[in-house]
């Protein structure tokens, strides 16, 4: 039995790539490196990732096309090749970053987005180079924060990788979920789904150097916190609550999964979100709306730090709406509030670099 080029071909044109309707020869799939030897054939197969979901199952039916339409006697070698290099190990995703600090709540509703927005912009205006990541997947809401809701990341090639270009606003690199899926539907996603898309914003985007990187996670403690522990090294954790007791004791279960010894991740510290009302027309009254200094007595009783205390005022809601940030408003008792929050996170940043080793990733046990 002689075996030509042409039959191999001919069998691997009836192999279809899924999606497209063309078959692996017309879509240029087939490398230029046929080679025969007796019975055994050898050839590559060219996918542009190395995560292409029909990567497996097109090398088995371009192995079977040729046993069906050559001969079941043929050994078919097939080697595959990727237009993209893979994305770099985990430990080594984001090699520019210094500081990769997380804001969490133990619930929704205690103003945690807006502390984390926030805390980026005031960082940028201290002269450091910032990243946002929001990893609220299921809850986006930085692109309204920051008024880019019609922003569409595209990707552009860096080393040999198509990486996705973060969107920036007030000198801030940001990236959310919100920006690849349709603001007025429910992302009806499985954990795995939502930990992927996660996967790819942090390994898969241009973050270049940057001093501090801050992720916005979802209230709680869930999957999306465990890909982050598992994923990358995180420098601490700033915990935001209300002073009111149902969201201190949430608070605390925060605190309690970064002290979990299998994850092992610094507090930074507390801070007390909605900690009084103070009335525009009455800038020297306080009221305590949620209870008085609960936060405060936490930190001392989990003898963490207590990195601020942010006051309500109006025009504190209506510029998150409006797409910019109140630390942005010099003249305000909540930016100011916010201006010093921001310098305090430095600090302990710097404390807990100074006093402590990198913080490991948690490993994946299977």
């Amino acid at each position: 039995m002689e075996i030509y080029p042409k039959l191999i071909m001919d069998a691997l044109a009836t192999v279809r790539y899924p999606g497209t309707g063309k078959n692996i020869v017309e879509a240029g799939m087939v490398e230029d490196d046929l080679r025969i030897s007796g019975l055994h054939v050898s050839f590559s197969l060219i996918f542009d990732k190395p995560t292409n979901p029909f990567l497996k199952s097109l090398v088995k039916a371009s192995e079977a096309a040729v046993h069906a339409y050559v001969g079941k006697e043929v050994e078919v070698e097939i080697h595959t090749k990727t237009l993209q290099a893979p994305r770099p190990e985990v430990g080594k995703l984001l090699p520019g970053v210094k500081n990769i600090i997380a804001v969490s709540s133990g619930k929704g509703g205690v103003g945690k987005s807006t502390v984390a927005a926030n805390l980026a912009v005031g960082l940028s205006k201290l002269g450091y180079k910032v990243g946002l990541l929001d990893a609220d997947v299921f809850g986006p809401s930085m692109p309204k924060m920051f008024h880019v809701e019609d922003a569409r990341p595209y990707a552009e090639p860096v080393d040999g990788r198509d990486l996705i270009v973060p969107v920036e606003s007030y000198g801030i690199k940001m990236l959310s979920i919100g920006f690849f899926v349709d603001p007025d539907q429910a992302t009806l996603w499985r954990g795995a789904m939502a930990c992927n898309a996660l996967k790819q914003l942090i390994g898969d985007a241009h973050w270049g150097d940057l001093d501090y990187f801050i992720i916005d996670t979802p209230p709680g403690t869930s999957d999306i916190h465990l890909t982050l522990v598992q994923t990358l090294p995180i420098t601490g954790a700033v915990i935001v609550s209300t002073p009111q007791n149902v969201a201190l004791a949430d608070a605390r279960k925060g605190i309690n999964m970064y002290q979990n010894e299998k994850v092992n991740v610094p507090i930074l510290g507390l801070v007390e979100n909605m900690a009084w009302f103070t009335p525009a027309e009455l800038p020297q009254n306080k009221y305590f709306l949620f209870g008085k200094e609960g936060v405060k007595r936490l930190a001392e009783e989990m003898n963490v730090p207590l990195l601020g205390q942010i006051p309500i005022v109006q025009s504190i809601c209506e510029n998150g709406d409006n797409g910019t940030p109140e630390v942005l408003n010099e003249e305000s008792l909540t930016g100011q509030a916010l201006m010093d929050f921001a310098r305090r996170v430095v600090e302990e940043t710097a404390r807990r670099n100074a006093e402590m080793e990198p913080t490991h990733i948690v490993e994946v046990k299977k």
